[in-house]
């Protein structure tokens, strides 16, 4: 007896591609839609049950009804020139009328019963352009925005001051100390120059005491010969005057 023929319509059909980089878990979605007009179960499958989480894994799906399938794949160091061998197979059974237990269904099920699809998982790098295309415009709007005030800031601060108190507190205590700075600027410049006039002071006091000291030297030097002729005198009087008597 021939296997029956899947049921259920695959979206995607082959393949799950599942796209890099893999540093962090990356989902993909599978569809699953049951175009009949009875009540399918369906199992999820994979021969890498520690490598990806399945939700659901399991479940029924009424006439007319969809389900999507979350397979997300677990983080792993990605190897380029290494082929995938990963597959999935989604095995699917008409449910019996009036079903409660979908366990039951699966273990008293004959295999001339089953459905099944197989599908292959594909790993895709992103290129280039759509790095730049993830770019989240939500994101980038902010910093547009922190740009544009950034240049308003800059162009008026003084506003910006006026508005904000702690602005202003910063502000005056900047003039403040402004202020304190250019007075003792002027101390210092002040004590400077009276530093100045000491020194030329105390050198002037230096040359006078200099001056009078030679002016006495002088004086002392030149009164010595005038004292020893009026001695000489005295004594040439005083030897006469024995002569002469």
């Amino acid at each position: 007896m021939s296997k029956l023929e899947q049921i259920l319509i695959l979206d995607p059909p082959s393949d799950l591609k599942f796209k890099g980089p893999f540093t962090d878990v990356v989902t993909t979605n599978l569809k699953l839609r049951n175009p009949s007009d009875k009540k399918v179960c369906f199992k999820v499958k994979t021969t890498a049950p520690r490598r990806y989480c399945v939700r659901p894994n399991s479940g029924s799906i009424d006439p007319g009804s969809s389900v999507i399938i979350s397979v997300m794949l677990q983080p792993f160091d990605y190897d380029p020139n290494e082929k995938s061998k990963h597959k999935f197979m989604v095995q699917t059974i008409y449910a019996p009328s009036n079903v409660t237990d979908l366990e039951a269904v699966w273990k008293d099920a004959k295999p001339e019963d089953l459905m099944d699809s197989k599908l292959r998982c594909v790993f895709e790098l992103p290129s280039e352009n759509e790095k730049l295309n993830d770019v989240d415009p939500t994101k980038a709007a902010p910093m547009l925005n922190s740009s544009k005030a950034d240049n308003t800031s800059a162009a008026k601060p003084s506003s910006l001051a006026l508005e904000d108190p702690e602005m202003r507190k910063v502000v005056e205590e900047c003039k403040r100390l402004q202020s304190e700075v250019s007075k003792l600027g002027d101390e210092n410049r002040q004590l400077k120059d009276e530093g100045l006039r000491m020194r030329k002071a105390q050198r002037s006091e230096n040359v006078v005491s200099n001056t009078a000291g030679m002016v006495r030297k002088e004086t002392s030097s030149k009164s010595l010969p005038s004292l020893l002729v009026v001695i000489a005198a005295i004594f040439i009087g005083f030897f006469l005057g024995k002569f002469v008597l």
